[in-house]
């Protein structure tokens, strides 16, 4: 059981890693236009917001009923790391992905969401990470 916070923080990271980094720009290496691409991305992205937003959920719920599976000290800084990837992910989705759907400034809006999905990602690897560290310790 001490384990579960891990492999949640485990599979937000790699669902986040996986999607960002390879599947979306294969998508636009290999679809016909970029607007079919595009459109295929935006799909993606917005299953992995409810990804994210389980994940946070679930780690946020694990962190505050049972503190033994995570000490002290690292729930609370990892709790920080949580509630940031998760409220940048519903930021993107609600908030940038409209614009960019929208072709409104499309390259400012892809900029800032492509910024906010990086430190997402970040967020989720410093979870990652402080949970890790403490499962080898």
């Amino acid at each position: 059981m001490r384990s579960v916070p891990l492999w949640i923080a485990a599979a937000w990271w790699g669902s986040l890693t996986t999607l960002g980094f390879f599947v979306v720009p294969m998508l636009f290496a290999h679809l016909p236009t970029p607007a079919m691409a595009g459109a295929m991305a935006a799909r993606l992205f917005s299953v992995q917001t409810a990804i994210s937003a389980v994940s946070g959920l679930v780690l946020l719920m694990l962190f505050r009923s049972n503190r033994s599976l995570a000490p002290e000290g690292i729930a609370q800084s990892a709790t920080l790391f949580v509630v940031g990837g998760v409220l940048l992910a519903l930021l993107v989705e609600f908030g940038v992905a409209p614009h960019i759907i929208a072709r409104d400034n499309l390259a400012l809006w892809h900029g800032v969401g492509t910024a906010m999905y990086v430190v997402q990602w970040l967020c989720a690897g410093v979870v990652f990470g402080k949970l890790s560290v403490h499962r080898g310790a």
